[in-house]
């Protein structure tokens, strides 16, 4: 039951970051904007708000711990929105290819996250490792630390606020695309540009504003499994990088659905973990290659995912009509 329990429990966090870019890779697709640039938003993300959680940590003469909440959440919010108002520069003004310019949007973002991150560590006096103590004992403070509630507490409320946070952003999200114009807006602007611009709707603000929003919340996934999983921990390797691609691959099995997100990244996240505990869970022991096959379920599971959709041909399950293409205005 023990070994049950710490898988659950860290597929949940794990599955908060996949979350995270999840819900941001939707805002932006929901705008026709197919940005693949998700790995290089979450490890921008990452190195912003570790760098700046780390550097107050260090600076300041005494910490408060509002500012140790606060700045990483900025910081990694901004790391990420900076990345998604590039790519939207580079496709929405620029008309460049939205798969090409996102590519290369994550080259750099791992880029920039990796070269920041050896200065960052080399100032600390660390060669591969320094941590963000101070901020990453409060973002990881939890519930269950104040109330005695047993397994139960252990499974569901043994976790950050920012856990809690990525569920309730999932609900707003899903609130103001059906519930309210803006909503209806930014649909209309990923079906149908021209159509949404011969009713008076401002196209490309709403696919930069998207963009940007969206990176900045890829960002924020980044920031947690730094600040959260990683208990403030930063290495100089790119693990952080197979997240984007998983909260891609999220996307497309949510069908682009914000609710859909939250219990699909937990199911994510506890396939990916599958190979390191299902052996303790059960006693059955599995061949050396197990492992590595056993981590590709999350993309298996997608792929028939898209497979069974595609058959049933539901429009609700599709993406939006205009996903990937640039809009040109004359051409209306």
């Amino acid at each position: 039951m023990t070994s049950f329990v710490a898988w659950f429990t860290s597929s949940i966090v794990y599955g908060t970051v996949i979350m995270y870019g999840a819900l941001g890779e939707t805002l932006t697709q929901k705008s026709g904007q197919l940005n693949l640039g998700v790995p290089g938003m979450v490890y921008l993300g990452a190195f912003a708000g570790f760098a700046g959680g780390f550097m107050y940590e260090k600076t300041a003469a005494s910490t408060n711990e509002f500012l140790l909440v606060l700045i990483p959440l900025l910081c990694g919010f901004g790391g990420g929105a900076l990345g998604g108002l590039l790519y939207s520069l580079m496709t929405v003004v620029l008309k460049a290819n939205q798969n090409v310019t996102g590519l290369a949007l994550t080259f750099l973002g791992v880029g920039i996250g990796t070269f920041g991150g050896i200065y960052v560590l080399a100032d600390a006096g660390f060669l591969s490792f320094a941590t963000a103590r101070e901020t990453a004992a409060l973002f990881n403070m939890n519930i269950n630390a104040y109330i005695e509630a047993g397994v139960f507490g252990e499974m569901f409320l043994s976790y950050g606020f920012m856990v809690y946070a990525a569920i309730i952003l999932a609900i707003v999200m899903f609130i103001i695309m059906r519930r309210t114009r803006v909503g209806l807006n930014l649909r209309a602007v990923g079906e149908s540009p021209a159509t949404a611009d011969a009713a008076g709707i401002n196209v490309n603000r709403y696919k930069i504003v998207a963009s940007t929003i969206g990176g900045g919340i890829c960002g924020l996934g980044g920031m947690v499994y730094v600040i959260m999983y990683g208990h403030g921990g930063w290495t100089t390797t790119n693990s952080i990088e197979a997240l984007g691609w998983l909260a891609v691959a999220l996307v497309i099995f949510s069908t682009w659905k914000p609710l859909n997100a939250i219990w699909g990244s937990y199911l994510f996240a506890f396939l990916f973990w599958f190979s390191n505990y299902f052996p303790t869970v059960t006693g059955i022991v599995l061949p050396t290659y197990a492992p590595y096959l056993l981590q590709m379920l999350p993309y298996a599971v997608t792929t028939i995912m898209i497979v069974l959709f595609n058959f049933r041909k539901k429009k609700e399950n599709q993406p939006p009509a205009a996903l990937g293409l640039s809009y040109f205005r004359e051409e209306r």
